[in-house]
């Protein structure tokens, strides 16, 4: 719950050297949220505010888990700072619009890297629709796998597809992907959540099939109301805002190339940011 020092951190986990989790208290938010929702979260009064996809939530208990990648200077700061007992400064959400469930009798559903996380809650809420689900779910190898047993609760049929082939299958989530839809001539639907070159790949392979392919974008985002317009993106022959006309899309539609250009624009900005960061806490020490 909200109280002078934030939002309370119930719990970490450490799912590898670079991924954690947080599981957070706030009990309005676990009632609203719904699969495919996002919150926009600030670790300390001075931070910066990143978007987070809610990777579970457990409304008894009034809490939301969030997986967090230390890739920049924010979220390295989070995994040095947060432990159980601590709290993020500010917690706002959900935010955007929840995945659409219910019409599907078979889906592809496939994570890859932190899109693991995400994808989740998605594939419960097919399976609880009834749908037949398959899960296909990416990583560089077996080190950075997690929530394996969670998956394999929900899905009909799971697949893990690995880069160095340490777990699973040898190769990207497309080979997966192609395995599955070789079994099942069936899919109605796929939906994928995971880096921008691998969503641009899957919507690729269902293009000629004429499967619907939704993916969840995550581009540059500040205010998630809709009103600095940082989180653009072209969908068709139209601009979207991922805050609130996503952060799921057509796959098919998507501009990934607009959006791989505006993911790289400040990634100088990013750099310097780190750099400077690891420089002070150096020092410090």
């Amino acid at each position: 719950m909200l109280s002078s020092e934030g939002f309370e951190v119930v719990r970490r986990e450490d799912l590898s050297e670079v991924t954690y989790l947080l599981e957070v208290r706030h009990p309005e938010l676990a009632r609203a949220a719904r699969p495919g929702q996002f919150v926009i979260v600030m670790s300390h009064a001075e931070g910066e505010r990143i978007p987070l996809t809610i990777a579970d939530l457990d409304r008894s208990a009034g809490t939301i888990t969030l997986v967090v990648q230390a890739v920049g200077k924010t979220t390295r700061e989070m995994q040095r700072d947060l432990r159980a007992g601590g709290s993020l400064y500010a917690l706002v959400g959900p935010m955007g619009h929840p995945s659409h469930v219910g019409e599907a009798k078979k889906v592809v559903i496939v994570g890859g890297g932190l899109g693991i996380a995400p994808t989740y809650p998605i594939a419960r809420a097919f399976k609880e629709s009834g749908a037949y689900v398959i899960g296909v779910i990416g990583s560089r190898n077996k080190d950075l796998v997690f929530w394996e047993d969670r998956f394999r609760a929900v899905c009909d049929e799971f697949t893990i597809c690995s880069d160095d082939g340490s777990v699973g299958i040898k190769g990207l989530v497309t080979l997966g992907i192609q395995q599955a839809l070789e079994r099942h001539s069936d899919v109605d639907e796929l939906v994928a959540i995971g880096p921008p070159v691998m969503m641009r790949a899957c919507a690729e392979l269902t293009r000629p099939r004429g499967i619907k392919t939704v993916v969840s974008l995550n581009p540059i985002m500040v205010d998630g109301t809709g009103m600095c317009g940082g989180c653009r993106v072209k969908v068709g022959t139209t601009t979207k805002f991922a805050c609130v006309d996503g952060p799921e899309f057509d796959g098919h539609q998507v501009d990934f190339d607009d959006l791989l250009m505006r993911l790289r624009r400040f990634q100088p900005e990013e750099k310097e940011a780190l750099e400077r960061w690891q420089t002070q806490g150096a020092a410090v020490t």
